[in-house]
């Protein structure tokens, strides 16, 4: 425990977005082969005046084998800072590591060498099971009076998934959140907006839907997730749900804005039934209540059937299946990964309700294999997945594996895992030529950096 706050705390997000470079980045990587050995969490130096910029630093492997380690996140975060947080003198110390396969739960501490992490504590499935009723734990983010996990459902493989609570100091699983959950039944990420007690949570599929791949006649029935649920965050009770249409499958990540008097944020949608094309969509408050909109589409494109993966060889077209989506600390730039066409798109979100495309990027993709700078000539396989922002919105890593059954069901051929960088200019974006990292026999997803980045913190300060 600090007697002061974490100097990586800020009350605000205009402070955050004037914080240091981060120097060491964090990606957690699984073991697709199945040979028994174990994920593992992976440090990256990310130092541009280091001898070992974009090189592997560190790597601590966890104690078991099949995790699939997927997201993950901090145990605290400027959260800490609002006025109602029950914990102001916790650190940034802890990585929390779910396995979204197995289950279980690790806790690493990062303090004593940033570059090796330890693991201090594991909380294993039946644990989780006994104290939430929830299996899979997917989504990590600090709040004021504790840490908060989604989870895609109940250990049988089916529904429902929710958010469960971890107590800030043991990291003991307190119980399910939800008092009274309505409706809501699929689960996949969560966000909030402090300043107005509001939860919103979104759905992809049970664990029985998601774990072997995608499955094409609950696709094209439409029994995907396509919902957003908004909660009392206080009271924890479903208030609204928004049916988006179920032409529209799978709403994955959503992203709130930072500013804390600004009640909107965004939910990408992988999948449209009609069309194949991929879509963004704002909530916002409307009077009393909460809307949504559609305010960018992005469309598939035409390629023929024998460059294709059996799932869309029929519709001689690949998806865009954006996969990812964050957004600035400042709130004017949505960054958006279309997995399949491999393009990593920038749009211009200052005035949320009409985005503006501002910046195109293309690595990999199931039809393009667009290469890297630094690897000219040579074809990559994969696609911009997951995406992370620095706060002061200057760089941002891209890494390429979504789920390793779903990776294959894409990008059958094979598939080498990466980490690339981007630098973000007045006007776009550039790839740097020097940052292309190889996890080898790993694959990379989701990346955290060292001392906060766009999506780790909440403020509930303008």
């Amino acid at each position: 425990m600090l007697w002061k706050a974490d100097p990586t705390f800020y009350p605000s997000p205009k402070l955050a977005a004037q914080a240091p470079p981060e120097k060491l980045a964090y990606v957690v990587a699984f073991n697709p082969r199945g040979d028994g050995k174990p994920d593992a969490l992976i440090v990256v130096d990310v130092d541009p005046a280091s001898g070992t910029y974009g090189q592997i630093a560190g790597r601590t492997d966890m104690p078991n084998a099949g995790d699939e380690l997927h997201h993950f996140g901090w145990n605290a975060c400027s959260s800490a800072l609002c006025p109602y947080a029950a914990h102001p003198h916790l650190e940034r110390r802890y990585l929390i590591v779910p396995g979204l396969r197995s289950s279980r739960i690790h806790i690493l501490d990062v303090k004593d060498d940033p570059r090796q992490p330890k693991i201090v504590k594991v909380i294993e499935p039946e644990e989780l099971a006994r104290r939430t009723g929830y299996s899979r734990p997917h989504t990590i983010h600090c709040g004021p009076d504790g840490v908060y996990v989604s989870a895609l459902g109940a250990p049988d493989g089916e529904g429902p998934g929710g958010i469960f609570a971890l107590d800030h100091y043991t990291f003991e699983p307190l119980g399910r959140w939800e008092v009274e959950r309505g409706k809501q039944y699929l689960s996949y990420d969560f966000a909030w907006h402090l300043g107005y007690d509001t939860a919103v949570t979104s759905e992809w599929g049970t664990p029985r839907m998601v774990e072997s791949g995608v499955i094409p006649e609950e696709l094209l029935a439409g029994k995907y997730g396509h919902h957003l649920h908004f909660f009392d965050l206080r009271k924890r009770r479903l208030i609204q749900t928004i049916d988006l249409g179920a032409e529209c499958q799978m709403v994955l990540e959503l992203r709130p804005a930072h500013d804390p008097t600004k009640a909107y944020g965004f939910a990408g949608v992988v999948l449209s039934l009609k069309d194949l094309s991929s879509s963004i969509w704002l909530w916002f408050r409307d009077g009393e209540n909460w809307n949504a909109k559609k305010v960018i589409e992005i469309p598939a494109e035409p390629a023929a059937a024998e460059l294709l993966p059996p799932i869309l060889k029929g519709f001689s077209a690949v998806a865009p299946l954006l996969t990812d989506i964050n957004l600035s600390v400042d709130d004017q730039r949505l960054y958006a990964s279309c997995w399949g066409t491999g393009e990593s798109r920038q749009y211009d979100v200052s005035d949320p309700h009409n985005p503006k495309l501002i910046g195109s990027i293309h690595l990999g993709g199931i039809v393009r294999k667009t290469p890297h700078p630094n690897r000219p000539g040579k074809t990559l396989n994969g696609g911009p997945q997951m995406v992370e922002l620095s706060r002061d919105g200057k760089r941002v890593y891209y890494t390429n594996s979504l789920y390793g059954a779903w990776d294959k069901q894409f990008y059958p051929e094979g598939f080498d895992s990466w980490m690339v960088k981007v630098d973000v200019k007045a006007d776009g974006m550039t790839l740097d030529p020097k940052f292309f990292l190889e996890f080898g026999d790993l694959r990379g997803h989701q990346v955290r950096l060292e001392g906060g980045d766009a999506s780790s913190d909440s403020y509930c300060y303008p």
